[in-house]
């Protein structure tokens, strides 16, 4: 399949083929699902913690008699249905949430987002970003200049996760220019997954020529990250 290629000022530059078996996979909302779960439970931080009764402070001593009070009988204050006690059923830091997930699975679940993110028109490739300058303006201009691509006249709203760049050459000057701009987001190619295409509605491909190359040498290899 061909695609057109679009320079920074949102004209068109040249036409690319896309390989089939990356770009044109039917798809596969289980395999999806099952990826990008796994992906987000093994990067959660698992910091929440409670104290169970046998953590808290206080308990030597019990509360009052067995008998005779008149009142329910309490063996410790360290009780989860007393104030200050343990927390039954709470969060615990020694859970483990890390789920195994197969490097094909992962790749292939990369490929068929990528195939449903382009017949939904919402994947565009643009020419590589050559010298440039860091400045926050001269991005504004890039933005601005690619909303002009049919199709893609709301790629530039500011809502977060709208705009995720990738490319396999970024430089310390294109993330100064982008930084200042919070629903765009940059990566390197090598670092693509399924829950980044998943999560920003908009994937801009820049030097679509080394990235496609890149990820048709991922193919076989099935170790994308």
């Amino acid at each position: 399949m061909k695609v057109e290629v679009y320079n920074h000022k949102g004209k068109k530059s040249k036409e690319i083929d896309l390989p089939e078996n990356i770009f044109g996979l039917k798809w596969n909302s289980d395999l999806v699902h099952q990826v990008f779960e796994g992906m987000r439970s093994n990067a959660r931080a698992n910091t929440a913690h409670t104290k169970d009764r046998s953590e808290v402070r206080g308990g030597g001593k019990k509360p009052w008699r067995q008998k005779g009070t008149g009142q329910a009988r309490h063996g410790s204050k360290r009780s989860p249905i007393w104030i200050g006690g343990g927390i039954t059923f709470g969060p615990r830091s020694e859970r483990n949430y890390n789920k195994k997930i197969n490097k094909k699975m992962r790749s292939r679940a990369l490929f068929v987002a990528l195939s449903q993110k382009l017949r939904d028109k919402q994947i565009l490739f643009i020419e590589k970003f050559d010298n440039t300058s860091g400045k926050t303006s001269d991005m504004k201009d890039f933005l601005a200049g690619i909303e002009k691509v049919d199709g893609f006249e709301t790629i530039n709203t500011k809502k977060h996760n709208n705009i995720f760049i990738t490319s396999t050459s970024i430089n310390d000057s294109l993330r100064n220019g982008l930084k200042n701009f919070y629903h765009v987001s940059l990566n390197d190619i090598k670092n693509l997954n399924v829950v980044d295409v998943m999560n920003y509605r908009y994937l801009v491909i820049s030097d679509p020529d080394s990235s496609i190359e890149f990820l048709q040498s991922k193919l076989t290899k099935g170790d994308l990250k």
